[in-house]
């Protein structure tokens, strides 16, 4: 039994293969509903539990990071399994069929983003529609949060009419054209897969107020926002606005912002890196992305240190801390010698 008909036969019984996988989710009409492919509590991912004119059961999509697949990927991402074979013998063993010595390959690759090359294409052009941020409701937007936007982030841009597509939990009279904040989502050899779009409020001083303010397009398993240059060690986190606030304080540490919890836990790590420091929330995503990169990290020998804010995240901590307590709570975290990468001003 090939894959596609192990992933029809899964969607026939989707909501057991919710319960068990996704078990702090619960059901709501023809939905199962839970914060993300972790398991986090929430509403952010659907999966269709009856078939319909919109797709077969077992199809998900979260709204949060426009990740999309079926029931094999929760699956194969559930028990962590190293390919799709993996994969399919937990599929299997799921649903009591015995285990196939040689299971056939599948049309795509095991991974979150299901992502059609349109879609790749359709983020480069709004990443070649885009401008420098000096000067606009970005850099307006990210000064209000305490962040420095100078020339040198050309990982960031700014769009001024960026079409939002309202979900079901936005109003129905919402704009479908907001300022928004565009970021380049690269793979580690720089080249561009998806963006990472922030909608902006038309003040500059907030995000727009929209349900799924954020949102990402194109290939994001596994790549990043980058800033700098990766060395023989960097810091990897969830958020833009997380790491250009430890930027702050480590303005020659290489950075990349993973844009999720799930994508964190995901990371590709660039060949070279040897400590590799994760900037953790304080919620339960974080801890499971951290441990999920430490057991990766295992094999290859990557030295994996977390990085804790003082508050719920490091932007809390520029915000409402000096930045002398905030450069002391790293100080107290970091590895022999990167202490003095800390910026004294």
């Amino acid at each position: 039994m090939n894959a596609t008909e192990l992933s029809r036969r899964l969607g026939q019984q989707a909501e057991a293969v919710c319960r068990r996988y996704l078990s702090n989710g619960c059901r709501e009409g023809r939905y199962w509903l839970v914060g993300n492919v972790d398991n986090a509590p929430g509403r952010s991912l659907y999966v269709r539990l009856v078939d319909g004119e919109k797709g077969p059961a077992g199809k998900w999509t979260d709204a949060a990071t426009g990740d999309h697949g079926d029931l094999l990927d929760i699956i194969g991402h559930s028990v962590r399994a190293a390919g799709m074979r993996e994969a399919l013998s937990e599929a299997r063993r799921f649903l009591s069929l015995p285990e196939a010595p040689a299971p056939a390959p599948r049309s795509r690759p095991l991974g979150l983003s299901c992502i059609s090359s349109g879609q790749r294409d359709a983020a480069l052009r709004l990443w070649s529609g885009s401008h420098p941020t000096a000067v606009t409701l970005a850099q307006a937007y990210l000064q209000s949060r305490g962040l420095e936007a100078g020339a040198d982030l050309t990982a960031l841009r700014f769009h001024p009419g960026c079409h939002y597509r309202p979900s079901r939990d936005d109003p129905s009279d919402t704009p479908t054209r907001w300022p928004a904040l565009i970021a380049a989502v690269t793979d580690n050899a720089g080249a561009i897969t998806g963006v990472h779009r922030t909608w902006l409020d038309p003040s500059g001083k907030d995000k727009a107020p929209v349900a799924h303010p954020r949102k990402t397009m194109g290939a994001i398993l596994g790549h990043a926002v980058r800033f700098g240059v990766p060395t023989d060690r960097m810091i990897i986190g969830e958020g833009i606005e997380t790491m250009l606030s430890l930027r702050a304080c480590l303005p020659a540490m290489p950075l990349a912002a993973c844009t999720s919890s799930a994508h964190l836990a995901a990371f590709l790590f660039p060949a070279g890196v040897n400590r590799l420091y994760v900037a953790r929330d304080r919620d339960k995503a974080g801890e499971a992305a951290f441990a999920a990169i430490a057991e990766r990290c295992a094999t290859p020998g990557i030295e994996v240190m977390p990085l804790m804010p003082i508050l719920g995240d490091f932007n809390d901590d520029l915000r409402q801390c000096s930045r002398e307590a905030m450069a002391a709570n790293l100080a107290r975290q970091l590895g022999n010698g990167d202490e003095a990468l800390l910026s004294k001003a």
